[in-house]
């Protein structure tokens, strides 16, 4: 089983593009997670995590959240490879998000009723590109 659960906070805006093609909206974004230990000087360590967020939850979170964020987020863990231009095999790590749920108090000015609604938002399988 591929699960990963996390709440943390986004360290930077919500970047949102449309596949070429199908059009699908896929939204990037990384988040800052406490761990649940203190390292060896005693503070807690921090791990900061890619996210990706597909179809209307892109859009939403594009919309509805920005950089200081607090989200909850449950997904999977996906890893990808490519090569780089020069010729090196490469990987990346990030949570493909299936949910992204908004934790902030803070409203939407312009429409505090919507914002509310979208608190919790789900990816239908359907929007998925794999």
């Amino acid at each position: 089983m591929n699960l990963v659960m996390l709440i943390g906070r986004l360290t930077r805006d919500p970047e949102l593009k449309y596949l070429q093609g199908s059009g699908t909206p896929v939204a990037n974004f990384s988040v800052a997670v406490d761990r649940e230990f203190a390292g060896k000087d005693g503070k807690k360590e921090v791990d900061f995590i890619d996210i990706q967020v597909w179809g209307k939850s892109a859009e939403n979170c594009t919309n509805y959240i920005s950089k200081g964020s607090k989200v909850a987020i449950q997904g999977s863990l996906r890893i990808d490879t490519y090569q780089n231009q020069a010729g090196e095999n490469r990987k990346i790590t990030r949570v493909n998000a299936v949910r992204v749920q908004f934790l902030d108090n803070k409203k939407n000015n312009n429409n505090d009723k919507a914002f509310e609604t979208l608190q919790f938002q789900e990816v239908p399988d359907g929007d998925m590109p794999f």
